[in-house]
């Protein structure tokens, strides 16, 4: 049981903005989504540790939203408190060659930044549209560029609400998975090394990755980007297509025709459109192919 008067006046005291009763759908890119209890704004890596230990004093369910690209929100909702990483705790500082961010802030910002103050390195990563802590956490890449290779420290919260720091060494970064994934730590902010470089050439350089995701990916579609991880040996976009199954539908979810990758939003599709699809997706690639397709992005229910 929620105690929405208390919770309001603690994120009164630390500033915090709260919705009850907020769709979630308005806060993820696949477009669907029941209400949360609550959707709590965070403001910093304080105010975040502050209302993780009221939660775990007052055994409330809680969950954690950046951008929303690369998750699916259930029908039902979330029947808890969500701590969103947005607007309200996205700074972004440079020293040097050195790129300092809150987790909440846009990893295409970060991009920018980087690319005004002529640092080099972030170039493949623009356009991934998510959060950069949330782009941590999946250890996110593209075009042969991950977070790894950028990363060198970042701060978080422990299980038992504390704010600590590790390095990047420590962090057990791979193929879209890092020593956060399911641990139920919180990434509070990132610090990144990038190179000196032209401003204009690096600018090129986002450009031309910007223009193969346009080409290639279904962007004018609401989606959680890459439905699938890639598969050892293989490619899920590859697989599916070899399948025939691209352009398959259920209900308002479909292949797309454009990348297989993707499963897309067609405009009406629900949380269970999306989940059917992909598990009729998974038996026809894993019975044709022997391969098993794992979903990417997390489910939030």
């Amino acid at each position: 049981m929620i105690d929405m008067n208390s919770l309001t006046q603690l994120c009164e005291r630390l500033g915090c903005r709260i919705t009850p009763e907020c769709p979630l759908s308005e806060y993820v890119t696949f477009r669907f989504g029941g209400p949360c209890r609550a959707l709590i704004s965070v403001n910093s890596a304080e105010s975040a540790a502050e209302l993780m230990r009221y939660m775990k004093e007052n055994s409330v369910r809680y969950g954690i939203l950046g951008r929303g690209s690369n998750v699916i929100a259930a029908d039902e909702g979330f029947d808890g408190v969500i701590l969103l990483f947005g607007s309200d705790f996205a700074s972004i500082s440079i020293d040097g060659t050195t790129i300092r961010c809150d987790a909440g802030a846009l990893l295409a910002s970060a991009c920018v930044h980087a690319q005004q103050s002529g640092l080099s390195g972030m170039e493949n990563l623009f356009g991934i549209p998510g959060t950069v802590g949330g782009a941590l956490y999946m250890n996110a890449g593209a075009y042969g560029s991950e977070m790894k290779d950028i990363v060198v420290s970042a701060e978080y919260i422990d299980n038992d609400c504390n704010i600590r720091s590790i390095s990047a060494e420590d962090m057990e970064l791979s193929y879209r998975h890092s020593v956060f994934s399911g641990s139920g730590c919180v990434i509070t902010s990132v610090t990144m090394k990038l190179t000196e470089g032209d401003p204009d050439t690096i600018k090129s350089a986002m450009n031309e990755c910007m223009g193969k995701r346009s080409s290639k990916q279904p962007l004018d579609y609401p989606s959680a980007g890459s439905t699938f991880k890639r598969p050892e040996g293989s490619y899920a976009s590859l697989l599916i297509e070899q399948c025939g199954l691209k352009g398959m539908s259920c209900g308002g979810a479909m292949v797309s025709e454009k990348h297989s990758g993707f499963v897309i939003n067609k405009g009406y599709a629900t949380c269970a459109d999306v989940l059917e699809l992909c598990s009729k997706v998974q038996d026809i690639v894993r019975e044709k192919t022997g391969y098993k397709l794992e979903l990417e992005p997390v489910i939030l229910k």
